[in-house]
């Protein structure tokens, strides 16, 4: 089994003359991981040992110890949710909100996507919003999530309650 131990730094005018040996699409729950055992797009097993609290993103390579075999990451395609609005006020409002229940987020001209939640879900569509559930790559912003998120959904927006967790120094009350 194929080992990758070494992130590879390249600018992606150049990530086109790389000829990678192995090519694997990866859900976010394994591209924040530190160590993984994963299935390569060729059906093969391979895997990665990297520093801790990187996000491989879509197009990182990564390469054996030896730098002979070379990996090709590219984002799954997974259940997101995604809300277009050309109203740029409601849609940082809705960004707000979902950042504030430590959801990781992807932002894009016009548009937010996160983890498909459907108590989430709920939330963005009493703010006005329409919510999209469907399969697509996830690239959440890197911020606070460079490392594995930390985040806990609720199903009660209002409520008002403390958490015993206290966020990697930052506590405060939801």
């Amino acid at each position: 089994m194929p080992l990758f131990t070494r992130r590879l730094r390249i600018a992606k005018a150049a990530a086109h003359a790389l000829r990678p040996t192995h090519t694997a699409s990866l859900p976010l729950a394994l591209r924040i991981k530190s160590r993984a055992r994963i299935c390569l797009d060729d059906g093969g097993e391979a895997g990665f040992i990297l520093d801790r609290g990187q996000i491989l993103r879509d197009g990182d390579h990564i390469a054996s110890s030896d730098g002979r075999l070379i990996l090709r990451i590219s984002a799954a395609a997974e259940a997101v949710s995604t809300v277009h609005c050309s109203d740029a006020l409601l849609l940082a409002r809705c960004a707000y909100h979902l950042g504030n229940r430590h959801v990781p987020l992807q932002l894009g001209e016009g548009f937010v996507r996160y983890q498909h939640d459907h108590v989430l879900d709920d939330m963005v569509r009493q703010m006005g919003l329409t919510v999209i559930a469907e399969q697509a790559p996830f690239e959440p912003e890197a911020g606070a999530y460079q490392s594995a998120p930390h985040g806990h959904h609720h199903g009660h927006a209002d409520d008002d309650h403390a958490h015993d967790d206290d966020h990697q120094g930052h506590a405060h009350r939801h």
